[in-house]
């Protein structure tokens, strides 16, 4: 499976997301980003987890989930698929 980002360091402080994404640096203010996330514990903030395929994140103390894609503002394109007329 072809991964869509290589995720390095996630580690969160308060509402900030630290987030290592392709060799580059982000920082993302997660009460902007999700109201469940603004209305969890510290600690349900911290229990995130990476998606193997790197295209997303998972806090499952708040059922969250996020596109790293939509985090970084990127598009990543789907495979192309025939489709038949």
């Amino acid at each position: 499976m072809d991964k869509a980002h290589n995720i390095g360091n996630v580690s969160v402080s308060g509402y900030v997301l630290h987030l290592d994404v392709d060799g580059k640096s982000y920082k993302i203010d997660l009460a902007k980003e999700s109201p469940r996330l603004a209305h969890a514990t510290q600690a349900q903030r911290e229990q995130v987890e990476v998606s193997p395929s790197g295209y997303g994140l998972h806090w499952p103390a708040v059922d969250e989930d996020l596109s790293v894609d939509g985090l970084i503002g990127v598009r990543h394109h789907g495979p192309l698929v025939a489709v038949e007329a």
